[in-house]
């Protein structure tokens, strides 16, 4: 067992950067981190050569994909496949997402952010 700190908790970007992301665990099958986008801000990933699940942890925004758009808040789960171009935007509240890839974040290679 382990108790993985930090993750899901809100972090505001380094001085110059976009945005936060902290992968908090990486085992061969499977990795967890945060991603933060604050306020107004922009969300700059491409997308990925994993499987993604995002739970929404605090903030407002919406998400967009080639198959449609929704509102997300608090509470909401979002599975976005390998390969799916997506993007978090009109982000009126900073927004914290616990991220869970499967497998793990960069292991299939072909990483763009």
């Amino acid at each position: 067992m382990q108790i993985i700190e930090g993750a899901g908790v809100w972090a505001p970007p380094a001085a110059g950067a976009a945005n936060d992301w902290v992968e908090q665990l990486k085992v061969p099958d499977l990795s967890i981190g945060t991603y933060c986008i604050p306020a107004g801000g922009v969300d700059t990933q491409s997308p990925h050569t994993e499987d993604e699940i995002y739970v929404v942890t605090t903030g407002q925004a919406r998400i967009v994909t080639p198959s449609g758009e929704a509102a997300v808040g608090p509470g909401a789960v979002i599975f976005v496949p390998a390969g799916e171009e997506h993007r978090f935007v009109d982000v009126t509240e900073d927004l914290t997402l616990l991220v869970v890839f499967g497998p793990a974040y960069g292991s299939r290679g072909g990483i763009t952010d």
